[in-house]
């Protein structure tokens, strides 16, 4: 299944001469540093051997290859100031806030989107690390890897697909500035993982329902809520804490759940049922409900088969090295259904020591590496 959640952008042609109130970091570095390619054999296994380029990133956008790229921000980035003013009720006025705190002359931007698929599993390596795997399924899009190193947050590395950003007035999104493509990124992460461990996914479920709580909370949407978590949660009790505080609308008015694990081991979704918040645990997330009740299992038969399929692995594997979750994701990409979906991007997160692993489409002999730190 595929669902798309936020980010697109109608931005004029008066955008791209506009000036931002902060800057795009203090990154002086212009171009992503690339370390040398080497080689993973985390089993010793001579035919698991993986190919992995090191990547730093800096303030400018680069690309990776076709379809992937990477960028840093460091510093104040509004966020703070959005959740102060009670957050947003929607992608439209997430896109406000942006164009009235942080980009001057930026009218008439917003959200939009279209379904995606995806799968998560969490699991503990051999050397008693926290590891975190996730596939997003769509069509070919322009992912975009984002570092952010926050003046009042915690680190962390995510993952955008940048086709949910668009430009009116026969702008191309490539065409915009560094600074506007990347603050528009930072509001839209789909899933990442900071510091602390903290690992967050937002996977679709198909169902006519949405999520639009109504009460006296301030407001959040679905990426506005990975964003809090990545930047002010520790762990996954901090982050229900925070969950809880808000009033939470779903982006696109689709129906959303969310997968959370931190390095005490703990892994759970979070549940919107009739608009009140389940959490259940759970070390495997796809595309259909897990909350016991009148839901339950609702969702794509495709995404009953990857869940059983990352369950059999977990049952088979007491622990898992980082190359066995890149295996597991592999086991359940697109290419696996013969869909013309593809799975975009595969990530893995060790938790533990901040090292993030990539793999696009369906590569899984070539990775970039990320750290968090």
């Amino acid at each position: 299944m595929r669902k798309k959640v936020v980010t697109a952008t109608l931005i004029t042609t008066s955008i791209i001469l506009s000036m931002l109130v902060i800057g795009c970091g203090k990154t002086a570095d212009t171009n992503t540093n690339r370390g040398e390619t080497m080689e993973s054999n985390e089993t010793g296994d001579q035919k698991d051997i993986e190919k992995t380029t090191v990547i730093t990133p800096t303030s400018e956008i680069v690309k990776l290859e076709d379809g992937l790229s990477s960028v840093r921000y460091d510093g104040d980035y509004g966020f703070d100031q959005f959740l102060k003013n009670g957050g947003a009720s929607s992608d439209s006025k997430v896109m406000n806030f942006l164009t009235q705190n942080l980009l001057s002359k930026a009218p008439n931007m917003e959200y939009q989107g279209t379904v995606f698929g995806c799968s998560t599993i969490s699991v503990t390596s051999p050397g008693e690390e926290s590891l975190f795997g996730r596939n997003f399924d769509w069509n070919k899009c322009e992912a975009l890897i984002v570092s952010t190193h926050p003046d009042n947050g915690y680190a962390s590395v995510s993952t955008v697909n940048m086709d949910f950003i668009s430009a009116g007035g026969g702008i191309k999104i490539e065409q915009l500035p560094n600074e506007i493509r990347t603050i528009a990124a930072i509001y839209a992460p789909l899933d990442g993982v900071n510091e602390k461990g903290l690992a967050v996914s937002v996977n679709m479920i198909q169902d006519s329902t949405t999520i639009n709580q109504n009460t006296e909370k301030p407001d959040i949407t679905t990426t506005t809520a990975i964003r809090l978590l990545l930047d002010k949660a520790a762990n996954v009790e901090e982050a229900l804490q925070l969950l809880r505080q808000y009033d939470m609308h779903a982006s696109m008015r689709m129906m959303v759940h969310f997968a959370i694990a931190d390095t005490q081991g703990r892994s759970v979704v979070v549940e919107y049922v009739n608009n009140e918040m389940i959490v259940t645990d759970t070390p495997v997330v796809t595309n259909f409900y897990l909350a016991a009740g009148e839901k339950n299992g609702i969702g794509t038969a495709q995404s009953h088969t990857r869940y059983d399929i990352l369950m059999e692995k977990l049952s088979g594997n007491e622990t898992m090295s980082m190359n066995q979750v890149r295996d597991a994701l592999d086991s359940v990409s697109k290419d696996d259904f013969g869909e013309f979906e593809s799975t975009e991007w595969s990530a893995v997160f060790n938790q533990s020591s901040g090292e993030v692993r990539y793999y696009h489409r369906e590569n899984y002999e070539n990775s970039y590496t990320f750290s968090v730190k």
